[in-house]
């Protein structure tokens, strides 16, 4: 606007530098020159006034329920953060092993979980683990004497589990869901002991236990817990539940001002508990059957960004979008994707699409042995289409300065929000 303006005011002084008249030109200059500046200063007023409310009213709820996600050695989590939290909090106690369980499982010949360990290697690694099938030695030092011991792995699915119970969550509160961002879920397993040479007393102690993974020894981490921008809080009802319009139902009043009302909130709650959720800039209202007032549990999607975490060894993902007034309007149509470049705005929607880029799209019949991506949403059943007659969506990345562990994770991510588009096929991705 400030352009348009200078050469209008140009026009208009080339045009009066041509009068012969000197007297006439000076007082049209005048005239034109105060007319015209308060003119386009109204109009630039009001140009700045119309963009505002377009684009408030395409509002961007979805930032709200942005998720973060990484993982910490559990000795470097700062127990007081307000950002980032475990994803289970009993992952941050110390690990102690039960004689008595441990003992029952040898006698009864059945396999005992020890712990948790995070392999810190790319999902091709993973899969390769998992289809091993291996058992690895190692030997339980208990204050008394050695044990040598076999052990196996087994991937751990507390991790995918807990991103399901947040999709029913978000089900419930009638919030739409995004894929969630978790490159580093797949990658916890259970330390299973199988074998044990001799019998332990059940009075001693054990003090350390060692395993080797041979060539996977390199990639483990045994302290390594799971974080995310997700924090469950109890919230008391303001006042005493008043009668709903329906006159069976009662609305509760839960304040935000507090907690931040840039934050997203979801009630986590029996699904016959709630009825209808209102969501107000400063409050939540819950329209439920029940009559008393109480503590509801809410799950505070957190929404402060801390940058400490940058300095943390382990990346921190988000599932958020970059902020944009074409991703805002997209996200509010239904329209039908046909090409290939409105599924490139899809990818490049994203933050984490800043590692790739799409190259080409191709409809098979069968999977690409090349293809190294997973579904994040495996969770979400299609009642309708049968999978054994879907044909295969092939996304051909192509990514530069970006050698990470989590490469083919992140890549997952996308081709997970793609599918979400696109139920009628099965995609799958690859790096060119």
């Amino acid at each position: 606007m400030s352009k348009e303006k200078s050469s209008m005011k140009d026009i208009i002084l080339e045009r009066l530098s041509k009068m012969e008249d000197l007297e006439q030109r000076r007082l049209l200059k005048d005239i034109m020159s105060g007319f015209f500046s308060n003119l386009t200063d109204y109009q630039e007023a009001s140009n700045r006034n119309l963009e505002a409310r377009i684009f408030n009213e395409i509002e961007d709820s979805e930032k709200k329920y942005n998720i973060y996600f990484t993982v910490c050695d559990k000795n470097n989590v700062d127990p007081v953060d307000d950002f980032l939290y475990p994803v289970f909090p009993e992952d941050m106690e110390e690990i102690t092993f039960d004689m008595n369980t441990i003992l029952e499982g040898l006698r009864k010949n059945v396999d005992v979980r020890l712990f948790t360990l995070f392999m810190k290697c790319d999902y091709p690694t993973i899969k390769k683990l998992l289809l091993s099938k291996k058992s690895y030695p190692g030997v339980i030092i208990t204050d008394e004497r050695e044990y040598r011991i076999k052990v196996s792995l087994e991937q751990n699915p507390k991790y995918f589990n807990r991103i399901q119970e947040l999709y029913d969550v978000f089900q419930k509160n009638t919030t739409p869901w995004k894929t969630v961002n978790h490159p580093y879920s797949n990658k916890f397993f259970e330390v299973v002991l199988t074998e044990c040479e001799g019998m332990m007393g059940e009075n001693e102690e054990i003090r350390e236990i060692e395993i080797s993974l041979g060539e996977y020894d390199k990639y483990k981490m045994p302290a390594v817990v799971p974080l995310w921008n997700i924090r469950k809080i109890g919230l008391k009802c303001e006042g005493f539940p008043m009668p709903a319009v329906d006159r069976v139902n009662y609305e509760h009043v839960l304040s935000l001002k507090k907690l931040g009302t840039e934050n997203g909130y979801l009630i986590d709650a029996k699904e016959h508990i709630i009825k209808f959720i209102m969501r107000m800039e400063e409050k939540l209202i819950i329209v439920s059957p029940e009559e008393k007032a109480g503590i509801w549990d809410v799950l505070k999607v957190n929404q402060y960004y801390n940058d400490s975490y940058q300095k943390n060894e382990y990346e921190m993902v988000t599932n958020s979008r970059k902020q944009s007034f074409i991703n805002k309007f997209a996200g509010k149509q239904s329209a039908i994707i046909r090409t290939k470049g409105e599924i490139a705005r899809i990818v490049n929607s994203f933050e984490a699409s800043r590692y790739f880029s799409l190259e080409d799209i191709e409809i098979r019949q069968s999977k690409s042995v090349n293809a190294t991506t997973y579904d994040m949403n495996s969770f979400i059943t299609d009642d309708i289409r049968v999978g054994n007659d879907k044909k295969i969506m092939n996304l051909k990345f192509r990514t530069s300065d970006y050698d990470s562990f989590i490469v083919h994770d992140i890549l997952s991510f996308l081709v997970s929000e793609v599918q979400m588009y696109f139920p009628e096929y099965e995609c799958e991705g690859e790096l060119i």
